[in-house]
């Protein structure tokens, strides 16, 4: 069970890696700020960056856990 919910951690961690919007990328810039789609440009990046900092916590705290069981 913690397995498996350490894989889906981990694939999460991967899309929010992936919907983040690269500052270079003028025409992903434009889309975020035209459509509104995570709300305004500030809050989705703070949003996304706690996010991934919980994702990351929570991803830590489980492979602990399991080279604990694992030993």
């Amino acid at each position: 069970m913690l397995t498996i919910l350490g894989t889906v951690v981990s694939l999460f961690l991967i899309l929010i890696i992936l919907i983040r919007i690269p500052r270079e990328s003028i025409g992903l810039s434009s889309f975020a700020n035209n459509s509104d789609l995570l709300g305004s440009p500030g809050s989705a990046q703070r949003f996304l960056d706690i996010l991934t900092v919980s994702g990351i916590l929570v991803y830590f705290s489980i492979a602990f856990q399991l080279n604990v069981q694992a030993h």
